[in-house]
């Protein structure tokens, strides 16, 4: 079956892998040209050629390749348009929201590498060349979401609605659901002595002390912050903006001066101390230093031996584990049945990949309603915890239906509609907007709809 793009499917990333690398198989030797002119936007035959070289890295190569080209040249031109309204409408996207965008997904980038080292060594450039490479892509990017956000901003969908697009829907073409898992659990987190606290301010009040004298705070970082992917930078964090750090950071932080060292900060992560880089609206970019109190090898078997206890209580059915959540667990969600929630849906419910693979590992080996023993994890703020985990349901693969799968079936349906008044927009605008189109591409369908008479 032949892959299709629609206008909204077809990604609006640019992504970071066509700059990494050229490609061995078909050298780029055709002359650069316009293509196509959308008001005061130009598209470039190069453009194409990236996005193409980009879907069969991916694997999304299916079916005649002019026709996969003029998908992209679509969604090109869609772009500009969105573009060209961004123009009309006076859009600005601030510096601080560009260089957040590009930390944030190099952060990302970095992850998926396993450090920045890595990343550059297997790409042979800098992160900062690529950031530089990126970065006007990027303010495109968040004007050209900023628009289509607000063309869809009014469209809702009705239970009704849902309910007759499942049913419009062939048989056949419904998605299958893999096996999906519901887990809970019971958190116990350790404490940490307060003795062990003042030895950490300790030392970063001895750090403080040495940068005020005169030593780098970007070395010292280095050397000695626990926060290992920022200690590699000299601490930086890059731009963030209000609410997305520690309330207690950001409190210290917004207050400092460029170059100005705080105190000590206490946060959920631990104790900082924090220097200004630059302010840029109300963007940051600071430096600090975390260290982290230790929890001891005993308080770390009271609190799996605290848990066993609580498991003996929840076999011999004493309790409920939604009862022993709420009594015993440390854990924000002991208020919600103690059930873990997928951030990426907002429900309960994960697929295998989508689970922590240590929390895979020990549910895969339960039976639905049994509960583990108490094993260990890395909280949020990066402490050793234990927690016992409960199979609450399994799912086996299937296709969708409205009991079981309402939420995805909801979202395909208010994506359909968004689509159409997107769609709608486009050729409303398409009409008001100069568009030229190279008669290389006169054999694209939407060729005659788009371009200007």
């Amino acid at each position: 079956m032949k892959k299709t793009f629609s206008v909204i499917t077809l990604s609006l990333l640019l992504t970071f892998f066509a700059f990494g690398q050229e490609s061995e198989q078909e050298p780029q030797t055709v002359l650069d040209e316009v293509v196509a002119v959308v008001g005061k936007n130009i598209i470039l035959q190069s453009e194409i050629e990236t996005q193409y070289l980009q879907y069969r890295m991916q694997g999304f190569i299916e079916g005649n390749i002019n026709d996969l080209k003029c998908n992209i040249l679509k969604e090109l031109v869609f772009q500009k348009l969105l573009l060209n309204q961004a123009d009309i409408d006076s859009i600005v996207v601030g510096v601080g929201q560009v260089e957040q965008e590009l930390d944030r997904r190099f952060r990302y980038y970095i992850n998926q590498f396993g450090s920045q080292e890595k990343l550059e060594e297997y790409y042979h450039k800098p992160v900062d060349q690529f950031k530089e490479e990126m970065r006007e892509i990027i303010q495109d990017q968040i004007l050209q979401q900023e628009v289509q956000a607000d063309i869809t901003k009014n469209v809702t969908i009705t239970p009704k609605e849902i309910k007759a697009f499942y049913k419009d829907i062939l048989q056949d073409s419904l998605p299958l659901i893999n096996t999906a898992y519901k887990v809970a659990e019971i958190v116990r987190k350790p404490p940490i002595s307060s003795a062990e606290k003042l030895a950490v301010k300790g030392k970063l009040h001895d750090l403080r002390t040495r940068i005020l004298k005169g030593e780098s705070f970007a070395t010292l970082a280095i050397l000695y912050s626990e926060d290992l992917g920022s200690a590699k930078k000299g601490g930086e964090l890059g731009m963030y903006g209000r609410g997305e750090l520690y309330p207690e950071f950001e409190s210290v932080a917004y207050g400092l001066k460029e170059g100005e060292i705080s105190g000590i900060v206490e946060t959920e992560a631990g104790y900082h101390i924090i220097q200004m880089i630059e302010r840029k609206d109300d963007y940051i970019n600071c430096r600090h230093i975390l260290m982290r109190p230790k929890i001891s090898p005993e308080q770390l078997q009271e609190a799996s031996n605290y848990l066993d206890s609580v498991r003996v209580l929840l076999v011999n059915d004493s309790l409920t584990f939604a009862q022993g959540a709420l009594k015993f667990s440390e854990s924000q969600n002991r208020f919600n049945k103690g059930l873990i929630i997928n951030p990426t849906t907002g429900n309960a419910f994960f697929q295998a990949e989508e689970l922590d693979p240590k929390v895979f590992y020990v549910i895969d080996k339960l039976e639905v309603g049994e509960i583990s023993q108490a094993v260990s994890f890395i909280t949020e703020e990066n402490q050793e915890a234990f927690r016992l985990l409960r199979l609450e349901e399994k799912i086996l693969p299937h296709k969708a239906n409205m009991t079981q799968d309402y939420d995805v079936i909801q979202k395909a349906a208010i994506n359909k509609k968004k689509q159409e008044v997107v769609d709608k927009w486009v050729i409303e605008r398409a009409a008001k907007t100069y568009i030229h189109i190279s008669d290389k591409y006169n054999t694209c369908p939407f060729f005659d709809k788009w371009q200007s008479k």
